[in-house]
């Protein structure tokens, strides 16, 4: 996905994302790694990945324990989303297999050109570095291909590995709000993350 840079490495500005996005996200090649929409049929390895209590004690919006149907629905609320412009999400498969191992997307804020990253890796597919992976190529999208101006993230303060995910992608702590979220009956510190669209091109550039 590479593409001229102006002299300096800066990409060119561009109005923010019109929507509506696809009704597809676009399918995003790495290394090892294929990132495709999300399909129906991906409900029940979604269920069985999602459903480990070590996933979703580390995210805010993954539910426990993950019922019969609530991947069914949140892979079509997806969709609608994503038709919407609000949301672009994608299954991260190794190119080697055909078997979901996670997910990752951006929540988008077309208003002021920016978005969210967000991601869960299955448990055992932890510390092989799919989630740096994939969220490289999902920064790319967001930054080339949609032209946002910013990218941010967020994880749970106790949550170290992922903190340490989006400084290898080259995102910046930005600070810690305290005890800024309620999970299951006690408030959670969120770590902040972010990335302009110039430091971006800079990191690709250098």
């Amino acid at each position: 996905m590479g593409r001229l840079r102006p002299p300096g490495g800066a990409l060119p500005l561009k109005a923010p994302p019109r929507i509506p996005l696809p009704g597809e996200p676009p399918q995003l090649h790495t290394r090892r790694l294929v990132l495709r929409g999300l399909r129906l049929d991906d409900a029940a390895r979604i269920q069985e990945l999602a459903g480990d209590r070590a996933i979703a004690e580390n995210t805010l919006r993954i539910p426990y324990p993950y019922e019969d149907g609530m991947a069914e629905r949140a892979i079509l609320a997806q969709k609608e989303r994503c038709r919407e412009g609000r949301e672009v999400s994608f299954a991260i498969v190794p190119r080697s297999g055909k078997r979901l191992i996670g997910m990752i997307g951006l929540v988008l804020t077309e208003k002021h050109s920016r978005a969210e990253l967000g991601y869960w890796i299955g448990k055992p597919y932890w510390n092989r570095g799919y989630a740096t992976e994939a969220a490289e190529a999902v920064l790319r999208y967001g930054f080339e291909t949609l032209g946002l101006h910013r990218i941010c993230a967020f994880c749970f303060g106790g949550n170290p590995a992922s903190g340490r995910v989006l400084e290898k992608v080259g995102m910046t702590y930005e600070g810690t709000r305290r005890q800024h979220v309620l999970k299951w009956g006690r408030f959670e510190d969120l770590a902040g993350y972010g990335m302009l669209r110039t430091e971006f091109a800079e990191r690709r550039g250098s």
